[in-house]
């Protein structure tokens, strides 16, 4: 493609056309997903693929993902999640390094080592679909939101920054998260994604993925 028209379509990427691909596949009380189930989510590519694989880690595997040479792909599941039930998302990550020098909240830098996206599908108005994108970022500090770079559809959360200590476990209820970052409160969500890509920027990273859990809220379920 010319860069025009792959920049033109990367404002589906992060938002609409990506967002819209998750359709509606039976509603589902808690779950959780391996890292071998993730490996065979279905595949959205934006660019070349994402190298994912599993690698074993101690007693277990995790999903890594290697990026270079502008890659860009994401792995995605869809299913309908009862966020009355279970509104709580947790997960585990790390990544090899942060990118260097991007500005995350403009186009060209819109690269993450890690993310997770949890979407709301609009259905026969994909312009309604929206998005909560969990990122390790590589320049705002945990707790920044912003609205994406190509649609404001998908609104961008730092929930881990800067560089790796090891593994590390995340918990979020994702009801409220969206009741903050898009003033809707939702019964419902219709898909989750992972996605690791490095065609904006150009660099190089390795990011690894635990698994995925939906958990009903808790007096100990905590942002963290």
């Amino acid at each position: 493609l010319q860069a025009p028209l792959h920049r033109s379509l990367r404002m589906y990427h992060q938002g609409l056309l990506l967002l819209s691909a998750l359709l509606f596949a039976g509603t589902c009380a808690a779950q959780s997903y391996s890292p071998a189930d993730i490996s065979q989510w279905s595949e959205r590519r934006f660019s070349e693929p994402t190298g994912y694989r599993l690698e074993q880690r101690g007693d277990g595997a995790l999903l890594r993902a290697d990026c270079s040479n502008g890659q860009a792909s994401a792995r995605y599941l869809e299913q309908q999640i009862d966020l009355r039930k279970t509104p709580v998302l947790r997960w585990s990550w790390t990544i090899s390094q942060p990118f260097s020098g991007l500005n995350e909240r403009q186009r060209e830098g819109d690269d993450y080592p890690v993310r997770l996206y949890v979407v709301k599908d609009g259905g026969l108005l994909p312009w309604r679909t929206l998005a909560v994108n969990y990122v390790w970022s590589s320049a705002q500090p945990v707790g920044t939101h912003w609205p994406n770079a190509y649609t404001a559809n998908a609104q961008m959360l730092a929930v881990s920054s800067g560089v790796p200590a090891g593994m590390t476990t995340l918990e979020r209820n994702v009801r409220e998260d969206f009741q903050r970052l898009h003033g809707q409160t939702l019964d419902q969500v219709d898909g989750v994604a992972i996605m690791t890509d490095c065609d904006n920027s150009g660099q190089s990273v390795t990011g690894w993925y635990g698994s995925i859990e939906w958990l009903p809220a808790t007096s100990s379920s905590t942002d963290r």
